[in-house]
């Protein structure tokens, strides 16, 4: 009864995000749902993503971003930001405009990066390594259905946030090894040539106080900035990575001496294992 309520509430908690991200109106809160098993829309996933990409305030999407009359005046604008001096009939030497972003936080900035950090990785050295290419700071995550149905990729700048959806209409296997690395990720970093081709690289915007630490990719524990098989990767104030590991059954081996020390068969696992964050 204790597990299945955790379970349960465990559970909730990922509905009631999906919901704050907009993917779902109403979530069930069943573990096939964290897996990625319901179905949801190219937008709603771009307008996710985009949560992540600024800074865990909340996006709405939108088709039509402004009309103007015949005359130039706006008649509708989306963006419902505040603009304090953006209209000034001359230039008196006064502050640069500031627009004040008063939109939803609805994600932690600190989880927000953590997250984009994470899908830099994949970028960098995971199922979307093509897209490395750029030579730019992107963040993404490829996605593949069961029988490949479906080719995913959505990925952002700190500017710009793209998704890519590869399917039929009526859904049916596509062929053997059309993933969303293979087929979506590429398109994605075609368009993303031509887009950016005129924009200078922006770097993703550490929140304060996060904490930038190298950790070896394979057991996850600190190391020395610089080493082989050395990555960064963001802590929040008051964790970081583990100084040792533990396998199961690791005490009862004669002569452990320590947490470090275990069997060469354990050793080997720990060390040539899937041997990255994904």
């Amino acid at each position: 009864m204790t597990v299945r309520l955790a379970k349960d509430m465990g559970m909730q908690l990922v509905a009631d995000y999906a919901e704050h991200f907009g993917l779902y109106d109403k979530m069930l809160p069943v573990l096939a749902m964290s897996l990625g098993s319901g179905e949801t829309t190219v937008m709603r996933m771009v307008s996710a993503y985009a949560v992540m990409a600024n800074g865990g305030k909340q996006i709405v999407p939108s088709l039509v971003d402004r009309i103007q009359d015949r005359y130039g005046k706006t008649v509708y604008k989306h963006d419902r930001r505040e603009c304090v001096g953006c209209v000034a009939s001359e230039w008196t030497g006064q502050d640069e405009p500031e627009i004040i972003n008063d939109r939803d936080q609805v994600l932690d900035p600190m989880t927000a990066y953590q997250i984009t950090s994470m899908m830099q990785g994949v970028v960098s050295r995971g199922t979307a390594v093509t897209v490395s290419e750029l030579g730019r700071p992107i963040a993404g995550k490829t996605g593949t259905t069961n029988d490949e149905k479906d080719a995913w990729f959505v990925g952002y700048t700190p500017d710009l946030v793209v998704g890519v959806f590869m399917g039929y209409d009526t859904p049916r296997p596509m062929g053997r090894g059309s993933t969303g690395g293979g087929l979506a990720a590429p398109i994605f970093k075609e368009f993303m040539a031509n887009a950016l081709k005129d924009m200078r690289p922006v770097d993703f915007q550490v929140p304060e106080g996060m904490n930038i630490i190298p950790i070896d990719r394979k057991t996850g524990m600190r190391a020395q900035a610089g080493q082989p098989g050395v990555i960064m990767e963001a802590f929040k104030p008051g964790t970081g990575p583990a100084d040792s590991y533990w396998v199961i059954g690791m005490e009862d081996l004669e002569g452990a001496g320590g947490p470090r020390v275990i069997s060469p068969q354990a050793n080997r696992a720990v060390n040539s294992g899937a041997g990255g964050l994904y």
